[in-house]
């Protein structure tokens, strides 16, 4: 139990680390939006391949898989209108009139991201015995941009470096919790509901992307956005590739 919160508050990790780069330096929005866009494409092979395939290879031919789907996205999205209606959405771009009444509806947005994420990789670790690399890389490094958008935001309406980092910390904590919760509560369901959890992450995830971290990408980072996407696929994907082959040898 105690190593699947580790290898959770791994993935977290990088809200941290994100933060302490955006604390210290400042960074273009054309590199937040590369750092973005390689995200995005991490995640996108992680949806493909970790969530959506393996929760419909444990649906077993049932409605789960695609329930748990249109489940995940549809909380997602209302969720996030709610959350729009604080202003939400902002936090990510930096705006500093929004002050730090925009920070209970910024955690909530996080958290709402992180959780079925960290879930899935508790539920991966209970499965296979070892933690999900892809999963793992594609958690951490699509947090960064978010990280280091925020802390953008939260600096410019006068966050002191230290209170920033402290935010960021109990964030990837409650986040890194959640992993428990999918190693030792989630893990005793049966394998259909298993599923259903797994492709509600996926559905939340893809919604998120289409919705926030890909336009976002495009409008910092243009044509560039593309291309790195790509590369942050091509990487996610060849460490599932590298993974699926060392379990066969």
């Amino acid at each position: 139990m105690f190593i699947s919160f580790l290898w959770g508050l791994l993935a977290t990790s990088s809200l941290v680390i994100g933060g302490i780069i955006a604390s210290r330096f400042s960074l273009g929005k054309r590199t937040v939006g590369i750092i973005m866009a390689f995200g995005a494409g991490t995640l996108i092979s992680a949806v493909s391949y970790e969530l959506i395939y393996e929760a419909v290879k444990l649906s077993r031919g049932s409605l789960y898989a695609m329930f748990g789907f249109f489940t995940g996205a549809f909380t997602y999205y209302f969720s996030d209108r709610f959350l729009e209606n604080f202003g939400s959405r902002d936090h990510k771009k930096g705006k500093a009139s929004q002050q730090s009444n925009l920070v209970v509806p910024m955690i909530l947005a996080i958290i709402l991201d992180g959780i079925p994420e960290s879930i899935v990789i508790g539920l991966g670790i209970f499965e296979g015995g070892a933690v999900s690399v892809a999963m793992l890389v594609a958690v951490f490094i699509s947090n960064m941009p978010e990280a280091i958008a925020g802390t953008t935001g939260m600096k410019a309406s006068g966050w002191k470096n230290g209170k920033i980092i402290m935010l960021w910390l109990f964030i990837a904590v409650i986040c890194a919790l959640s992993t428990i919760a999918g190693f030792s509560f989630f893990s005793g369901l049966s394998v259909l509901w298993i599923a259903f959890i797994e492709a509600f992450a996926g559905g939340a995830i893809l919604i998120m992307l289409a919705n926030s971290m890909i336009p976002e990408s495009y409008e910092h980072a243009g044509k560039l956005a593309g291309i790195f996407t790509i590369f942050g696929f091509f990487i996610s994907f060849s460490i599932v590739i590298f993974e699926t082959v060392g379990k066969h040898i």
